[in-house]
């Protein structure tokens, strides 16, 4: 067993998460582990839990959230789940 590292929880079914840079995290929960490792919205502050948007370096959740913050109007567009036409 092993505590997990956001909640303290000593849970035997915990499970490590490895990042690219060698960190090794544990955790109880898929939501505790997006509190310590998913990113946030620049502009709402939620976790980004999907693909987001990146624009220069900087993530957001949506492409709403990223067209309020940077100054690229309309460039800016959700992609995933709109329709091609």
């Amino acid at each position: 067993m092993a505590a997990c590292e956001v909640c303290g929880n000593d849970y035997w079914m915990s499970f490590e998460v490895r990042t690219k840079g060698g960190d090794v995290h544990v955790f109880d929960s898929i939501e505790c582990a997006a509190q310590r490792i998913a990113p946030s919205c620049e502009h709402c502050q939620c976790r980004i839990l999907g693909h987001g948007v990146e624009v220069d370096g900087r993530f957001f959740c949506c492409a709403h959230c990223a067209r309020t913050t940077v100054s690229k109007g309309a460039e800016i567009r959700d992609a995933v789940g709109a329709h091609p036409g």
